[in-house]
């Protein structure tokens, strides 16, 4: 895990159900012993990696894990994480299981849905208390950091309910029981409303290219400033040209909140 990196998660393959005890206190308990090393020390505790010598002495094997007779490995810096590869093998996945960390590091045994529900209702008494906190969010990446550090796994509970849904779909869905719309039909809803034909040639092409960016990467998509430099807007011309199609830079940011509002202005 690397969570500096956005690295939140890792996959075990796991070939003896040796995770089934995870949640089980009775098998091991908590950890006896904390570990850190120092940016020039082995991640082993020196209790394991002693203990992993001497295992492997007792096996016959070398510093290198292999054993006498069989073909030698290819040579490897030692600071480098070795990776194994199976050839000429056909596998396929016969079992998977997902579990999840919460907030307090805790293994969580209830459902997504419902462990997602409580850490919302946390921090809001009721749906109208969200929604005046979303829409007077000037930016909504802000507000699902805050809720990520809540405990709420909006990507993992987006691929377990399984609906190409916005995060505030998601989170009205899942916490207050709201019919969800997904992104393209609400993109859909302000195509068809066409409030954008106040604006010129120029600028109504922008808003239309911010909302087929949104329909692909949600919201936080189009409130980066680097917006107007990523396809499809890049392909319109240079950041300042589409500035200036609405004005200054804040009538830029308003036509950008202005859509927004339209975005989510069916609840």
């Amino acid at each position: 895990i690397r969570e500096a990196d956005g690295k939140v998660y890792f996959t075990i393959m796991d070939f003896r159900r040796a995770t089934n005890h995870f949640a089980d206190p009775d098998f091991d308990g908590d950890p006896v012993q904390i570990y850190e090393p120092e940016d020039n020390e082995t991640p082993v505790p020196p209790a394991e990696e002693d203990a992993a010598d001497t295992e492997a002495d007792e096996k016959g094997e070398g510093e290198t894990g292999q054993k006498p007779g069989s073909p030698p490995l290819p040579s490897h810096p030692s600071s480098k994480q070795l990776k194994f590869y199976v050839n000429n093998v056909t596998v396929s996945v016969a079992n998977e299981r997902v579990q999840y960390y919460g907030a307090n590091g805790k293994l969580i045994t209830e459902s997504l849905k419902d462990y997602t529900r409580k850490n919302i209702e946390k921090e809001f008494s009721s749906l109208d208390d969200f929604l005046q906190r979303w829409h007077s969010s000037d930016r909504k990446k802000e507000l699902l950091n805050e809720l990520a550090e809540q405990g709420v796994l909006l990507e993992a509970l987006r691929e377990e309910v399984g609906k190409d849904l916005d995060d505030f779909d998601l989170i009205c869905h899942v916490a207050f029981d709201r019919p969800p719309l997904t992104r393209k039909e609400r993109a859909e809803q302000v195509r068809k409303r066409n409030y954008f034909a106040k604006y010129g040639e120029k600028a109504q092409q922008v808003i239309a290219n911010l909302l087929d960016k949104y329909e692909k990467d949600g919201i936080t998509a189009i409130e980066e400033g680097s917006v107007l430099r990523v396809q499809p807007l890049n392909k319109l011309g240079s950041p300042v040209e589409l500035v200036k199609a609405f004005g200054k830079k804040k009538d830029f940011e308003e036509a950008v909140k202005e859509l927004e509002a339209e975005l989510y202005s069916t609840a």
